[in-house]
């Protein structure tokens, strides 16, 4: 079983992916068609992911909205019968919105957690059951999910964001204590600014921005690795990690300066 980097731990892995249409999650998608695994792709936009399915006998077009609990037991009980167990899973399904504090919006927050976390966990629910299946078969299985740097970090307009992949963060990293004795690993990825449809909307400056190919060689690399934590661009992420230890009060000020550079911007358009 190769474990190099980027390279697959089994000689053929069965893989699911959710948000697989676009962005990160097409990127790793590509990649693991290409190296001959088994990959079901999960997402909202079909005809998406039939192109990138397209003349591959190893890909399953499983199209799926995470929030929609039942849709998601459906998907589980079509990948069971497609593939049996699952090596390898990767929840990369969210979205991002950013809140405005001076006209607070609760179904925005909805939304984002919908997607961002109780979509994971309808996901996680139903993958569990197959990636147990792999370590019965005999293999080493591994649940992986896309949280994000501002998981470390409080930043301005990102109670939504930035809460919800909290959430999944620690939710993840309990579920990889409790999970440790059954031999099934948990990572969780913790990128920075990546260039996608998603960031592509953002209208402030994104230091260090990687492009998707970049990313999806460090996720790879990562989970070659079993890496708890697989975060990019290092020196951004390093960076952040650094800022989210500091004392509350020099936080709050940093965190203040982003404000006002946000402010400015807006009132500068």
């Amino acid at each position: 079983m190769a474990t190099t980097p980027g390279g697959p731990m089994f000689d053929s892995q069965r893989i699911w992916i959710t948000g697989a249409s676009s962005g990160i999650g097409r990127a790793l998608a590509e990649r693991l068609l290409a190296r001959g695994d088994r990959v079901a792709l999960s997402g909202r936009n079909t005809a998406a992911l039939e192109e990138l399915a397209a003349g591959r006998a190893n890909a399953l077009v499983l199209p799926l909205d995470v929030t929609d609990r039942g849709a998601v037991r459906d998907a589980s009980r079509q990948l069971a019968a497609a593939l049996g167990g699952l090596d390898l899973v990767i929840l990369n399904a969210g979205t991002c919105e950013y809140l405005d504090a001076r006209h607070f919006d609760v179904d925005l927050v909805e939304r984002v957690f919908a997607a961002n976390f109780h979509g994971a966990l309808h996901c996680i629910d139903a993958a569990l059951p197959l990636l147990r299946r792999a370590r019965i078969e005999g293999g080493n299985p591994l649940l992986a999910a896309t949280s994000s740097a501002a998981a470390y970090l409080p930043l301005p307009r990102a109670e939504a964001y930035g809460a919800s992949k909290a959430a999944l963060s620690h939710f993840l990293e309990s579920l990889r204590l409790d999970l440790a004795d059954e031999g099934i690993d948990v990572s969780l990825i913790h990128p920075g600014f990546v260039r996608t449809p998603l960031t592509d909307r953002n209208d402030f400056p994104m230091p260090m921005r990687v492009e998707v190919d970049q990313a999806a060689e460090a996720i790879l690399e990562g989970i070659a690795r079993r890496r708890l934590d697989i975060h990019f661009p290092r020196r951004f992420t390093l960076l952040v990690k650094l800022m989210g230890i500091l004392p509350a009060p020099l936080r709050y000020r940093l965190g203040r300066r982003m404000t006002r550079s946000d402010a400015a911007t807006e009132n500068a358009r």
